[in-house]
């Protein structure tokens, strides 16, 4: 019961960042490592910890930016694209210290839900996400809606293998970021 007051703490104050409202700080290659650490003790059925990342730093994060950017630009009609979410998606990698692509590998299709694996993926990017908060880090689960069919041509994705998106994280300024309004909670739970 000691760490509790620390445990709801982290809980009720964890928050997404988005990388538009990140400082130039660099995070330390230890607290990814720990970061990835929490990650890898979250639930999952059959043990099959589906989930796998790829840390992107440095100038790795300009190369991804124009492959988002020039995917949306190839993949989306005339008439749908923004020049506005072409800059966006190359912009957004450089304003992180740090992106992690979140994967999840199928390991035994035959026998579970997809559900389920993607759950577990979930519950270690909540890890990550709690982790973050308690190191003072921002983040953010971006989904790269559209893009995510894409992302083989990026990465060498084993078979099996696919894209959920990103999580950006950098560090903020802590006074800038209110804490989202969160209806009752008796508002979505029944005792019975």
């Amino acid at each position: 019961m000691e760490h509790i007051n620390s445990v709801n703490f982290i809980l009720q104050n964890r928050k997404s960042v988005f990388p538009i409202d990140y400082i130039e700080k660099d995070i330390p290659d230890e607290i990814i490592e720990q970061i990835l650490l929490n990650a890898d003790r979250a639930p999952t059925h059959k043990l099959t910890q589906p989930w796998r990342f790829k840390v992107i730093k440095g100038d790795k994060r300009k190369a991804l930016g124009v492959f988002l950017a020039e995917t949306y630009k190839k993949y989306t009609p005339e008439k749908l694209f923004l020049e506005k979410k072409y800059r966006k998606n190359l912009n957004k990698p450089l304003q992180a210290n740090c992106v992690i692509a979140i994967n999840m590998q199928r390991n035994l299709a035959d026998k579970l839900p997809e559900w389920e694996e993607i759950a577990a993926v979930a519950m270690a990017v909540q890890n990550m996400h709690l982790t973050c908060e308690a190191y003072g880090i921002g983040c953010y689960w971006g989904s790269a809606t559209g893009l995510r069919d894409y992302m083989g041509e990026f990465f060498d994705l084993k078979e099996g293998e696919r894209s959920l998106g990103f999580l950006y994280m950098g560090y903020f300024e802590r006074n800038n970021i209110p804490l989202s309004k969160r209806t009752p909670i008796n508002t979505k739970v029944e005792w019975l």
